[in-house]
């Protein structure tokens, strides 16, 4: 299920990026922008990081405060697919905490597998995979037909589920991210109750000199980015989950959210927790950033109860 040796090493700059994001919500919820017991857990020496600065601070609050409000709706079983090199070291950290395990149910329950790089509970799956490969050798036995008799299949097609990619498949080819989310929209068609939402955060439209500084940024600590090409617009964002069968979808940068989709009186809040005098630096940022959402539906009467989905908009 890993890709050659070579390609681990190369994934290596990839992978910093995880913990580039845990320490960004790390500052937020330090500077009381967002509240978070368990980050702290997750992020080592974490009392002895230094705070990053208020645009970070508040992109990284504008991008929960809009992904929370759209996984909300479907949380009961959680499950987490990413480098094993990533979720050997988040299954330690869960196992050496109590705070993480108290919230996974029976923690007589939580056991680790595949030689410590994946972990089971009753509310929670922490799975190695690489999404780049072909989803029938991943995907496929990880979460639907596993022949693990302790761990059988995780995720059932005649339930309503959730896929959450926060900057994955822009680290991915289009190809390769086009054939996983056409791969679930497949799976979620064989059964006529099949409900599939799917959200989507990463950075879009870099082909003005705003972008043309970020991917010199990221390439001089050998990043690429060969997802983002085909997206220069916030529309070819939607337009990518009709593309591969979803029945509708929506796009908003995290500017459009920050101001027309928070409430008035949480903006306030959030404006005072640090003094930003660069709005406009802000505005640029949060306009390259965007949280997409996709909703399958297997039959059209399940619109009754699925149709209204998404972000509300405030009338601030």
């Amino acid at each position: 299920m890993l890709p050659p040796s070579r390609a681990q090493a190369g994934d290596a700059p990839i992978r910093s990026t995880d913990n580039d994001a845990a320490v960004a919500r790390l500052s937020a919820v330090q500077k009381g922008y967002l509240t978070d017991p368990y980050v702290k857990f997750l992020v080592p020496r974490s009392h002895l990081i230094s705070p990053r600065p208020p645009l970070i601070n508040i992109g990284t609050y504008v991008r929960s405060a809009g992904i929370d409000a759209l996984v909300d709706q479907w949380l009961e079983l959680s499950a987490k697919a990413d480098f094993p090199e990533i979720t050997t070291k988040k299954a330690m950290a869960i196992r050496k905490s109590k705070e993480l395990t108290g919230g996974l149910g029976d923690p007589a329950a939580i056991t680790l597998g595949q030689g410590g790089t994946a972990l089971h509970s009753a509310k929670y799956h922490l799975l190695p995979a690489d999404l780049r490969l072909s989803p029938s050798e991943t995907i496929e036995p990880m979460l639907f037909s596993s022949s693990d008799q302790d761990h059988p299949a995780i995720l059932d097609p005649s339930l309503p589920t959730l896929l959450l990619f926060e900057c994955v498949l822009v680290y991915m080819a289009p190809e390769s991210s086009s054939r996983l989310l056409d791969y679930f929209v497949k799976t979620f068609e064989k059964v006529h109750s099949g409900v599939l939402g799917c959200v989507v955060y990463e950075m879009f439209g870099l082909n003005d000199a705003f972008g043309r500084v970020m991917i010199n940024n990221l390439k001089e600590r050998h990043i690429a980015l060969p997802g983002v090409e085909p997206y220069l617009t916030r529309e070819s964002l939607s337009k990518r989950f009709l593309q591969t069968g979803f029945t509708a979808a929506v796009a908003l940068t995290l500017d459009e959210i920050r101001k027309a989709y928070i409430d008035k009186e949480e903006l306030e809040r959030v404006s005072k927790v640090e003094f930003l005098d660069e709005t406009e630096e802000l505005d640029l940022v949060l306009a390259h950033y965007a949280i997409s959402w996709g909703l399958f539906l297997g039959s059209s009467d399940l619109g009754l109860n699925w149709g209204h989905w998404g972000l509300t908009r405030k009338l601030n």
